[in-house]
């Protein structure tokens, strides 16, 4: 029995192990967008939306293919319908005034029928039709959308991260030499050789060097968690970012995309917008064709059976067949203008839909434009941020030996030291500029 109970406790702690252990995953840029293509929960949902709209275009087709359907019917007279009769009715002796009653049928029937119809002409189905590609056409643009949203969003992302954990390495390596000339400057006080202030202006410095360190490492573990959102991957699990920041920078400068001509018809928001023009397109051919005749077919054919005993289900129970074959026109004549108001309002949507497709263009030419001056600047601030951070390096290593040496006031060392701090996030931003505002251009002329 303690054996028994040892393998279970066993057994139950290996499994409780294998559900709490993490998955791990390692990225490039491009590996974190194929994997958010793939698992991003609203890309999920875009793939499922093209997958309905496959199917209600084979609903729609079904609509104007034959149709089977079959009817059985049992019934159990309980009590039979009498009906009232004259007198004579049946004996021409008899007297009139006199009310005779009968009753018509047997104890048990049933009935079994199958229909075939069959739809001949529906200006309608001709236009859902139409209509369930067009559908189709939608969704499959919204997932191309969705899937440029995402790329987006993950470069963002990815890119936040890095710039996160750069951040936190200079906040690092600037509280490091900071505490250790706030050592030696302490030891110069302790010596009478340096002012006491010099020491507090170093305390003060590090004071917030150490507050940005926590805000920074608060906010690198924030932007990887919404990396692995982004990504449809659990924040639990482990994940590994294999490229550097300034690669990524130096990747995504390509002076050669500012030249390149702008389609506005290759953007994805004007094939959507196309698509809505198409739909209002369709929406006015259907209340057009509202005015034609619908035309179907029908063919049925049956059988019953009567019996006063339960044995209709009998091998011997005799059935009658019966069948029909018939035509049905339908031609609307006069509705009081109602059909031609509908006309006329789904004319008016359509003039909009092309209003909106021109407006579209336009817009989209405008922020190709601003895309494309927010890059270049990005690429010029980015040059200009890495020359004056090399500048702000030698400025403090130069304030720093003069403080050492008792050459300059802790108020010009700690200005150098500001300056320094400002000029490395600086570049930071300068290239996670480059990075967003190249995925931005990407994004508007629909590069995947």
């Amino acid at each position: 029995m303690k054996q028994k109970l040892i393998l279970t406790l066993l057994f139950v702690s290996l499994f409780l192990n294998a559900q709490d252990k993490k998955e791990t995953y390692s990225f490039t840029l491009q590996q974190a967008i194929d994997h958010a293509i793939e698992n991003n929960y609203t890309a999920i949902n875009a793939k499922r939306d093209i997958e309905a709209a496959k199917q209600k275009k084979w609903e729609t087709t079904a609509t104007g293919l034959p149709q089977i359907s079959s009817n059985l019917q049992y019934i159990n007279n309980l009590d039979f319908q009498v009906q009232g009769v004259s007198g004579n009715a049946f004996n021409p002796s008899g007297d009139p005034n006199e009310i005779s009653t009968i009753a018509f049928g047997t104890k048990h029937s049933a009935n079994a029928s199958a229909t075939l119809n069959q739809l001949i002409f529906d200006g309608s189905y001709i236009v859902g039709l139409q209509s369930a590609k067009v559908y189709l056409q939608i969704s499959q643009n919204a997932k191309d959308k969705t899937d440029l949203e995402i790329k987006e969003m993950v470069t963002n992302a990815y890119g936040n991260v890095l710039l996160a954990r750069e951040s936190v390495l200079i906040i690092e390596k600037n509280k490091t030499t900071l505490e250790k000339t706030l050592f030696e400057t302490n030891e110069t006080f302790k010596n009478g050789l340096t002012e006491e202030e010099n020491v507090e202006q170093l305390q003060i410095t590090l004071t917030q060097l150490k507050s940005s360190l926590s805000n920074a490492q608060k906010r690198a573990e924030i932007a990887l968690n919404l990396l692995k959102i982004s990504m449809g991957i659990d924040i639990n699990n482990d994940v590994t970012l294999t490229e550097k920041l300034d690669d990524l920078a130096l990747k995504n400068v390509d002076l050669a995309v500012l030249s390149e001509e702008f389609n506005s018809q290759n953007s994805i928001d004007y094939k959507i917008q196309q698509n809505n023009e198409e739909s209002k397109r369709l929406l006015l051919k259907l209340e057009r064709f509202r005015a034609l005749p619908t035309v179907g077919a029908q063919l049925n054919y049956g059988a019953n059976t009567f019996s006063n005993e339960f044995d209709i289900i009998s091998a011997q129970q005799k059935w009658y067949n019966y069948s029909n074959f018939g035509v049905n026109v339908s031609m609307p004549i006069f509705s009081s203008f109602r059909d031609r108001a509908r006309t006329q309002q789904a004319k008016i949507a359509f003039e909009q839909a092309k209003t909106q497709l021109t407006e579209t263009e336009q817009r989209l030419k405008l922020q190709f434009q601003q895309a494309k001056t927010d890059y270049e600047y990005s690429i010029e601030q980015y040059s200009a941020s890495k020359s004056n951070l090399k500048l702000a390096e030698r400025i403090e290593n130069k304030q720093q030996i003069k403080f050492k040496e008792g050459l300059s006031t802790s108020f010009e060392f700690t200005e150098a030291q500001r300056q320094l701090y400002t000029a490395q996030q600086d570049y930071l931003q300068a290239m996670i500029d480059v990075l967003n505002k190249k995925a931005t251009l990407d994004k508007l002329t629909n590069k995947k």
